[in-house]
């Protein structure tokens, strides 16, 4: 069974109350074959989020990354300068869909999204996810979920 990691960025969530961390674990599970192998909460800051991430992706076990949190313009918001650094391959297409999608449910302010997904140096796929429980929602059941298993097997081919 292929495992994933969770990661939230956020200054007021504990894994109690993390809505969007575990609605990730849940739609994950019940739709695909991975299963939720470690979760963690960081706060807004550059290094935290990249030490956070970097234990993630050195567990051998881990070959998807999603993290949710921190990804809008305000200046709290490092979540895309923190992990953008550590993608070796981006997937530009995810983000530039998640906005289009986004933009039929919110208008105008899905331009702010800093959405990204991507591949770490050790191939495990990344999906850097806005903190809001509707968005992971939107992205988990119209990209994510129906595109995972195709992204993967083309990128071991």
């Amino acid at each position: 069974m292929p495992k994933a990691a969770i990661l939230t960025v956020s200054d007021t969530r504990t894994l109690e109350n993390d809505e969007s961390g575990n609605l990730l674990q849940a739609l994950l599970e019940s739709h695909t074959d991975f299963s939720a192998k470690a979760r963690r909460i960081v706060k807004d800051d550059v290094l935290e989020i990249q030490h956070a991430f970097t234990e993630l992706a050195l567990m051998p076990e881990i070959s998807l990354i999603l993290t949710n949190g921190g990804t809008g313009i305000a200046q709290r918001d490092v979540t895309f300068q923190a992990l953008t650094p550590l993608l070796t391959d981006t997937i530009p297409g995810f983000g530039e869909l998640f906005r289009q999608l986004s933009y039929n449910d919110i208008g105008t302010h899905a331009m702010a999204s800093r959405a990204e997904a991507g591949f770490t140096v050790r191939q495990q796929l990344c999906f850097i996810l806005p903190g809001s429980k509707k968005a992971n929602e939107l992205a988990m059941n119209q990209i994510i979920l129906p595109e995972l298993h195709h992204l993967f097997k083309e990128r071991t081919k």
